[in-house]
């Protein structure tokens, strides 16, 4: 599916590039690229719909003089001198950043996991027999059933980063997924869920999402009527909490945030933030995480980072660029790189954010059912809509939520059609929180990749049936 040399081939090029930079007298540079392999499959209406292949990749080039920088990005090297010029002409209309130059080179812990040989030998039969399985499995668990969306792809992709101040790296990542989202339409009534799931490794069990599909598209079906709209303990299944936290925690952490007084934990270091059981770890280098890697985005080592310790704020991020502008302002007396630098491909320049994001206590973590016992009274809660809407800034949000069930005596006694859910991040989890016992990891609407387990949460938060 990938070249056996392709990262060796990215490197070639990104020192051609870095030769004309050294050409034309530039004081620091830095050459980001990527390229990109894949097959993917499409499921609509119960079938199979597509499947298709193909690549993509290019190359970033950030320059840096007198504090100014500027960024461009290529996809061919006959054309990196225009890029190169364009990079200088906007640096050159740049502010200044007093103190900000490219990080220099530093030894790096090679990370494990990224790479699956598995991947690599599979192809579009491969994925063919897997819908395949998918759509079989679809109609063996509910003949109701119907797989109306979602797709499964593999992928692998090469990257490489060089720089003037001597960084050089480069290497191979593959990657897995399915989404699937699962309906049952009976008797006019209508409810559905989708799943989904990734990795860097090849997955080991590929119809666990689709279990799960038509687990929630069937416990839905039992309706009940809504009651009145009250402040209530939440049982928020690690799917159903993941988006929330995705879009408030990591913005809430930044170096940056913090200092500028936009994040709901400003001035608050050292301070109880979370329940006193909990803590939050940015694991740079947890092996075959989807966010890990031996280096962040602009070549400094990553490195694993204690941000919240038994719930006190110990910790922030930062990347370069951010730690010596908010130093030049004034917001902060010193900082420096993190290792917390994010890409989002080549087309784009390093901005700071998590890698591998883990929320865990120290208290006796509990099974789901459990959890609902402990609840006694109130709602879970599976997916949200409108997520990215939630305020990074206060923490405050409002959601709806279609996927939800009402518990009374420790016990589900039925489904809601439609709820909305609101509150504050930031005090639910300040208040009396219990986590379930196995973390999840999910994607994020922010950078980096989340690990958070059911979640049930006690105070601050309320529910308004439709």
């Amino acid at each position: 599916m990938i070249p056996d040399d392709a990262a060796e081939r990215l490197m070639d090029s990104a020192q051609f590039i870095g030769k004309s930079c050294e050409k034309l007298g530039i004081q620091q540079w830095e050459v980001f690229a990527s390229q990109g392999y894949g097959h993917s499959l499409d499921i609509e209406a119960g079938k199979i719909s597509m499947a298709s292949g193909g690549g993509e990749g290019g190359f970033g080039i950030r320059v840096v003089e007198d504090g100014r920088y500027g960024f461009a990005h290529l996809v061919d090297t006959n054309s990196a001198d225009r890029a190169i010029q364009e990079a200088i002409d906007i640096a050159r209309k740049s502010p200044s950043i007093k103190g900000f130059e490219l990080p220099g080179n530093q030894n790096a812990t090679k990370v494990g996991g990224m790479k699956d040989k598995s991947i690599l030998d599979m192809g579009p039969e491969d994925l063919l027999e897997q819908g395949d399985q998918v759509l079989t499995r679809v109609s063996e668990l509910d003949s109701r059933a119907v797989a109306v969306g979602g797709g499964i792809g593999i992928g692998a992709g090469a990257g490489a980063i060089l720089t003037s101040s001597g960084i050089e790296d480069s290497g191979i990542y593959t990657s897995h997924g399915i989404g699937i989202h699962v309906s049952i339409d009976e008797d006019e009534h209508l409810t559905s869920s989708y799943e989904g799931e990734s990795s860097r490794s090849k997955l080991k069990d590929l119809t666990a999402s689709v279990d799960k599909a038509v687990h929630w598209s069937q416990v839905t079906r039992n309706k009940i009527d809504g009651g009145e709209t009250e402040d209530c303990p939440i049982l928020m299944t690690s799917d159903g909490f993941s988006p929330l936290f995705s879009v408030v925690v990591p913005s809430a952490i930044k170096g940056d945030r913090l200092a500028r007084g936009e994040s709901f934990w400003s001035g608050k270091m050292g301070q109880t933030v979370m329940a006193n059981h909990l803590s939050l770890v940015d694991d740079g280098l947890m092996e075959g995480g989807m966010s890990s890697g031996s280096r962040d985005g602009e070549g400094v080592p990553s490195r694993t980072q204690t941000l919240v310790e038994n719930g006190r704020l110990s910790g922030q991020l930062w990347s370069s660029r951010d730690a010596a502008k908010l130093v030049s302002e004034g917001k902060v007396d010193s900082a420096q790189s993190t290792g917390s630098a994010s890409r989002g491909g080549h087309t784009s320049p390093p901005v700071c954010g998590c890698s591998d994001l883990i929320l865990s206590s120290s208290a006796k973590t509990l099974t789901r059912d459990r959890l609902i016992e402990e609840m006694d009274r109130g709602y879970i809660v599976h997916s949200v809509m409108g997520a990215h809407t939630a305020n990074p800034t206060s923490g405050d949000f409002s959601v709806t939520t279609s996927t939800i069930l009402r518990v009374e005596g420790g016990e589900v006694i039925g489904a809601l059609s439609q709820a909305g859910l609101s509150g504050n991040m930031a005090k639910a989890l300040n208040g009396r929180v219990t986590l379930g016992d196995s973390l999840k990891r999910k994607g994020s609407y922010s950078t980096g990749s989340m690990h958070v387990p059911d979640v049930l949460l006690m105070d601050g938060l309320r529910i308004n049936p439709a």
